[in-house]
């Protein structure tokens, strides 16, 4: 099981995962945007690269007249020239009746059917180790008194279109990781963006206080609905099954004490009407167990009040020094009989707060019972209110037996000093001290004292 307050162990981040998600996408929109480039490249120029070589076809056949003697040729340079001007391409031609070569190049590839005398037919073939694009023609002329089918080839190598094909496709890429580079912060932004929310919603959660179980009411995206929900849901069910709990605490004390002061008077009683001694002596262990029982069962019932009101603080106007001057007139017979003075610095002047003035004073009653409860007979405790930095502080020094070596944090529940194992007490005094200062947004502090004994400061804020 994993400790109270101790870290769970990390999951799959978020954050990465989107980052990470947003870069992949990046990356295959990259490899698709350079082959619809280059397939878009090469289509555009071979649709380029036909339409010239059909055009000098078509010239080339516009170059076969009739003479006396046979067929004159007249190519034309211009044509071959405006074929070359892509590259240093190879161009091959050919003029055949039939399957009699007239002129040009032996064993072109021929046409895949008859082309017409209107537009070329093209096809790509391989011829003498290249790979070629052809274009064909007929052209009829009046032969030996006769109409002959003249068929015009003229092929041409495309170095010229794969290198613009390639560069093309070389550029597409540099655009392509120019993209997937700005990609990386365009994901880390869009990724914080999307996790905002949740990080808001968990700030806020963090801020509350301990005993803050009100449902979340912060705006949250609509994904986060059905989160946000769920954990309304658990806040509720945690804060019945709190209510539940304390007012458990909160019957169970006040059924236990009852019983025990009764319980405690008999046995006074006994104690003051027997003569034995050695049932004195029980007698004596008895009052101390019940007055000890006792005790614990009126710190468990102001525990349970504390945490109560803290979770329905309702806050209210009150004056520090009235109430402290109130709480100190009620200690004062338990002071005097064991003969502790109490001397009061800074109660003559109003120290208006803001607050609930009856977990203050039970805060107040628990801060002097320890004082008196560990400070020696004829002892002096010295109480002062003073205020400070925005904040009003009232400190209780004693002179009593201080705090032991290691113990460091006295305000835990059910902890004690480790030299005070000889005084009654349940370890719940200073615990509800600091709960009632950590509701009021205050502080308590505990610390040795200059010379001996104990400081005890609880601070609050000043309106």
């Amino acid at each position: 099981m994993t400790p109270a307050g101790a870290a769970l162990p990390a999951g799959i981040s978020l954050r990465r995962r989107l980052v990470w998600q947003f870069l992949v996408l990046s990356l295959l929109l990259v490899v698709a945007l350079f082959f619809t480039v280059r397939f878009a490249a090469e289509r555009a120029s071979r649709a380029s690269q036909d339409a010239v070589l059909g055009a000098a076809v078509i010239s080339v056949g516009d170059g076969i007249r009739a003479v006396d003697d046979g067929l004159e040729l007249d190519l034309p340079h211009a044509t071959f020239s405006m074929l070359g001007a892509m590259g240093q391409e190879r161009i091959f031609y050919s003029l055949a009746i039939g399957s009699r070569l007239v002129t040009g190049y032996e064993g072109l590839p021929p046409p895949p059917e008859v082309p017409g005398d209107l537009s070329p037919v093209f096809w790509s073939a391989d011829y003498r180790a290249s790979r070629l694009r052809l274009a064909a023609i007929t052209r009829r002329v009046l032969l030996d008194n006769r109409m002959a089918e003249i068929v015009v080839v003229l092929g041409q190598t495309r170095y010229g279109q794969a290198a613009i094909a390639r560069d093309t496709a070389r550029s597409a890429v540099w655009i392509g990781l120019g993209f997937l580079l700005l990609a990386v912060p365009v994901a880390l932004f869009a990724a914080r963006a999307v996790i905002r929310p949740v990080d808001r919603l968990a700030a806020a959660v963090t801020r509350r206080g301990p005993q803050d179980l009100r449902p979340v009411r912060d705006p949250t995206p609509r994904e986060l609905v059905p989160l946000v929900g769920a954990l309304n849901g658990f806040i509720a069910r945690l804060r019945g099954a709190l209510q539940l709990a304390e007012t458990f605490i909160f019957e169970a004390a006040h059924r236990i004490r009852t019983p025990l002061s009764l319980v405690r008077n008999e046995a006074e009683m006994a104690l003051a009407e027997t003569s034995d001694e050695a049932t004195r002596q029980r007698l004596r262990r008895m009052v101390r167990a019940i007055g000890e029982s006792s005790r614990s069962a009126n710190q468990i019932l102001d525990h349970a009040m504390v945490l109560y009101r803290s979770d329905q603080f309702a806050a209210a106007p009150f004056d520090l020094a009235a109430l402290t001057a109130s709480v100190l007139r009620a200690v004062a017979p338990l002071a005097e009989m064991r003969d502790i003075e109490i001397a009061a610095q800074g109660l003559d002047r109003p120290c208006p707060l803001h607050g609930d003035e009856r977990m203050i004073e039970v805060a107040l009653r628990n801060i002097l019972d320890n004082a008196l409860k560990y400070s020696a007979s004829e002892g002096r405790i010295t109480l002062r209110l003073y205020q400070a930095d925005g904040m009003a502080h009232l400190s209780v020094q004693d002179a009593g037996r201080g705090l032991a070596k290691g113990d460091s944090d006295l305000t835990g529940r059910f902890r004690r000093g480790s030299n005070v194992g000889d005084v009654v007490g349940s370890g719940l005094g200073l615990t509800i001290v600091r709960e009632v200062a950590a509701a009021h947004g205050g502080s308590f502090d505990l610390r040795p004292g200059p010379e001996k004994g104990a400081c005890a400061t609880l601070s609050l804020a000043l309106p």
